[in-house]
């Protein structure tokens, strides 16, 4: 029996950082957490796992699993829950987990809080933080039951040091025949890079509009990110007219980042932008508009034309 189920998010190869950030929540909410991993040829990611204080790694290990089709894996995910007696499942807040979580929420008939950024006591009970309004506003939520779902905003939480004893692998047996067939895997697209993942970045390099074109922002967005060792993101008016793809989308409806370094080429500042920014240690703003709103948050600004100033950065950043 685990009071907390926390679901670990993986590539197949190895498990998703952000992922494991929801590990803490785990711990703030008290008692014991188990880890589950779903999917098919699980035993290096499970072996992964033992060491970051759970009573339990339990792994669903089948090839109706092998990919993440979210009918299939939020009916085990409930079944998990049950059988464990879980009274609280948490995810990281990630499109994985928009897409998954809240039909297991519905199979379950438990409430769900998303971007959970901390836990606080109203009247003695417990609350839970969270964005509203893209960003600009905070809420504090109560639940009622004694079941919930979670997502936990990565940024908000340190990821747990693996540095507990071991603990059991638990295999999770279920009926491969009895679950939902109503989607179909087609096909699965994915762009090999050597730039690190967006939301696990120290340096990450974001252009918007103003970089006019697919050729402009590789050279100069990727140009710098390079340099830097970093990723690459980018605003939606930049994903919506084709300057980059859509996994680089940084913000409300995109990704959240929390870089050591956040560099913002060419970006105005929309509220949806600054939302997924704005944990960011350091944030520099590039814009020839000094009454751009992107330079009340930013650390450093530099007021100019990125398309002058950008190519001197990146030469001045290879030569040091």
């Amino acid at each position: 029996m685990a009071a907390t189920l926390v679901l670990i998010e993986h590539d197949r190869q190895q498990v998703k950082r952000p992922s494991l950030h929801a590990i803490t929540l785990a711990r703030q909410l008290g008692g014991e957490y188990a880890l589950l991993v779903l999917g098919h040829g699980l035993d290096a990611i499970a072996a992964s796992l033992v060491s970051c204080g759970a009573s339990a790694v339990i792994v669903a290990d089948d090839a109706a699993l092998a990919e993440p089709l979210a009918d299939r894996y939020a009916a085990v995910i409930a079944q998990a829950a049950q059988k464990y007696g879980a009274k609280t499942l948490i995810g990281s807040s990630s499109t994985f987990s928009k897409d998954i979580l809240p039909r297991a929420a519905a199979l379950l008939d438990a409430p769900m809080v998303t971007d959970v950024l901390a836990l606080e006591e109203v009247n003695g009970e417990r609350a839970y933080r969270r964005p509203t309004s893209a960003g600009s506003m905070l809420a504090t939520v109560k639940i009622e039951g004694d079941r919930c779902v979670l997502t936990a905003r990565a940024t908000a939480f340190e990821a747990p040091a693996a540095d507990a004893a071991p603990c059991p692998i638990e295999r999770f047996d279920f009926d491969p025949a009895s679950l939902p067939n109503g989607m179909q895997f087609i096909s699965r697209e994915q762009r090999a890079s050597d730039r690190p993942d967006l939301t696990e970045a120290r340096v990450v390099v974001s252009g918007g509009r103003p970089l006019q074109d697919p050729e402009t922002f590789e050279r100069l967005v990727g140009g710098l990110a390079d340099a830097l060792g970093g990723a690459v993101g980018a605003t939606r008016a930049a994903v919506d007219a084709g300057m980059a793809p859509n996994d680089y989308q940084v913000g409300q409806t995109g990704k959240v980042v929390a870089p050591e370094l956040y560099i913002a080429m060419g970006i105005s500042g929309a509220i949806q932008h600054l939302a997924g920014i704005k944990d960011s240690r350091i944030i520099v703003a590039i814009n020839k508009d000094p009454d751009a709103p992107i330079f009340q948050m930013a650390t450093y600004g530099l007021v100019g034309d990125l398309h002058q100033l950008v190519p001197q950065l990146i030469e001045a950043v290879r030569r040091g």
